[in-house]
């Protein structure tokens, strides 16, 4: 038997701790980053109990209707105790699913956590979707690589590293957040007209409550900052959260010699490094611009899924 418990303040260090001894959490699911954005999102997040042991939390929220996993974040899926069984977890979902019910909610639209992210196998979620004929509704491809069996970079992305050579650029670790938001800022508006997915007050709210996972690099040249990039880090993953360089730090391949410090040196030891998706509407368009750099350093495909689940008749 499986009692479901709506996510309140009170037990934030419940929640907390349970993230950091999880077989699949990882700190995007840390109060203090899901609740950054808490006012544009309706929170809705479960915690699951058998016999008083909490065996699982779901981040998400709710909206029109529906519940998501959650809209905020990347993915969202179900965070597992290491001893959660396949059993634990099909319970688990037909909690959520009378749960939502009694709420009138009646659709649950998923995003499991990529593989990439287990610390321990963790996709009986995807095999609980299946028995309930979800459908997936969306799939987005991420270029990542592996460091124990890594792909040469193209000769492309090797020139780009050479001119940087030739030019003395430097990469470094940065606080100057400002600098970079504004080469980033200045493209994403000038090639699709948006601005980035956080605000440069933002990320700097993130990066000062999650020192050691959030860090930027810069590039410099002629001690002025020609590009950079954020990465996340986590316990196996290093993660490109942005990356861009001016006309300068294109002409100089600045990037690919920051690249190639970051998975070549700073960040070596690490098993995977992931790029990000390059994928929009749902995974329907595929950005060549976008993974075309991404796979001249040896990503390679890695799919964050979607999948719709209609809940009662």
């Amino acid at each position: 038997m499986i009692e479901i418990k709506r996510y309140s303040s009170d037990v934030k260090g419940i929640w907390d701790n349970f993230i950091k001894s999880s077989r699949n959490g990882s700190f995007l699911f840390y109060r203090d980053y899901m609740d950054y954005h808490s006012d544009r999102f309706n929170d809705s997040s479960y915690l699951f109990y058998k016999k008083t042991k909490l065996i699982a939390v779901l981040p998400g929220n709710i909206n029109d209707q529906k519940f998501y996993s959650h809209q905020g974040l990347t993915y969202g899926g179900l965070v597992q105790d290491k001893k959660t069984t396949a059993a634990d977890v099909l319970n688990s979902f037909d909690a959520l699913k009378s749960e939502l019910l009694r709420n009138n909610i009646i659709e649950l639209i998923y995003k499991p956590i990529p593989i990439i992210f287990h610390k321990i196998p963790s996709q009986e979620d995807i095999y609980d979707l299946f028995k309930n004929n979800a459908v997936k509704i969306g799939c987005n491809i991420s270029s990542t690589i592996y460091q124990k069996n890594k792909i040469r970079f193209s000769r492309l992305r090797r020139s780009g590293i050479r001119k940087s050579q030739r030019n003395h650029v430097i990469v470094e670790e940065s606080e100057d957040f400002e600098s970079f938001w504004k080469i980033l800022s200045e493209n994403l508006s000038h090639k699709y007209g948006v601005n980035p997915v956080h605000s440069l007050k933002e990320i700097k709210l993130l990066k000062s409550k999650f020192p050691d996972n959030i860090k930027l690099f810069v590039s410099r040249f002629e001690d002025q900052i020609v590009s950079g990039t954020v990465v996340y880090v986590y316990d196996n993953i290093i993660r490109a959260q942005y990356a861009s360089a001016n006309e300068t730090g294109k002409k100089i391949g600045s990037l690919d010699f920051m690249f190639d410090y970051l998975i070549n040196n700073r960040y070596k030891d690490i098993p995977v490094f992931d790029f990000g998706q390059s994928t929009e509407e749902m995974g329907n368009y595929l950005n060549l611009n976008l993974i075309f750099p991404k796979e001249g350093f040896g990503g390679r495909g890695i799919v964050y899924d979607i999948y719709k689940m209609r809940l009662g008749k």
